[in-house]
């Protein structure tokens, strides 16, 4: 596991709230990873690109939860290896809308009790199947935290068939800015000390109830603040500081922000943003 996610792991568990009759240590060291997490691999088919759809199921204790790739201040990321499997060029993750949980005043981005991931993998060869083993590191929490580490593989021979939990996972997937009635979308970037200041002007009718802004960057090694969000009518105004590791002022790639409305109604994803 990578120093990265142990850090995150521990902050995590620091906020955990712990039962009253039985101590943080105790209940960590008789809470196993098997008790509380089943993971799978769904088969899927072949599309008409000469792709494979497939997806990794997790399913979670009542009560339990896991992570979006941006998890928010209380959250722990995912990581993922692919590099054990065969005949695979590339893998491209279709996220479902997640939902925002808030813990101690802190906020985390994630799935509660099952996530369906469809996974588009890209064959190397179009004509021979692919051989999928996945490396997870992922952290699931309820009043604890653990760090669960899952081994999957599966042999995808062709053509597969469509799953109805694949196809239900991806008409989850955030909204376009189209499709959710986005008139423009500009980011002003200021200097701050240790990086750089982003305010999103986010023109879109209102998404749901209790609408949350997530900003993410291309460059992930970038620390990204929880945003602070406000709405004046149709207009959504978030703001977040963005540090990098020199934690000085730098170039910020627009074209690889993105920036991500979840309400209770689903989510909208807006790739890129430029300047007003």
């Amino acid at each position: 596991m990578t120093r990265k996610l142990s850090f995150a792991l521990a902050a995590a568990c620091l906020v955990a709230l712990p039962f009253a009759a039985m101590p943080f240590a105790a209940l960590a060291r008789d809470t196993s990873q098997d008790q509380v997490l089943k993971a799978s691999v769904l088969d899927g088919w072949t599309t008409a690109q000469g792709t494979r759809m497939a997806a990794l199921r997790l399913d979670l204790a009542p009560g339990w939860k896991t992570y979006w790739r941006s998890p928010g201040s209380a959250g722990i990321p995912p990581q993922f290896d692919w590099s054990g499997s065969e005949n695979l060029k590339s893998v491209r993750i279709h996220w479902p809308a997640p939902s925002v949980f808030h813990t101690n005043g802190m906020q985390s981005i994630g799935y509660k009790e099952q996530l369906v991931l469809p996974v588009e993998l890209i064959p190397k060869d179009p004509t021979r199947p692919i051989r999928l083993e996945v490396s997870l590191d992922m952290g699931i929490c309820r009043d604890i935290c653990l760090p669960a580490e899952v081994e999957l593989n599966a042999g995808l021979m062709m053509p597969g068939k469509r799953d109805p939990l694949i196809d239900a996972a991806l008409a989850q997937q955030p909204k376009t800015g189209k499709e959710a009635g986005l008139s423009s979308i500009t980011c002003a970037v200021e200097p701050i000390s240790d990086g750089l200041r982003l305010t999103a002007t986010i023109a879109v009718p209102v998404q749901g109830k209790a609408e949350t802004v997530a900003i993410e960057t291309a460059d992930q090694t970038i620390w990204v603040s929880q945003a602070v969000s406000s709405r004046q009518g149709k207009v959504l105004t978030a703001v977040a500081d963005l540090v990098p590791t020199t934690g000085q002022p730098f170039a910020l790639d627009r074209s690889g922000v993105t920036v991500t409305v979840i309400s209770d109604s689903g989510a909208v994803e807006l790739r890129g943003c430029p300047g007003g």
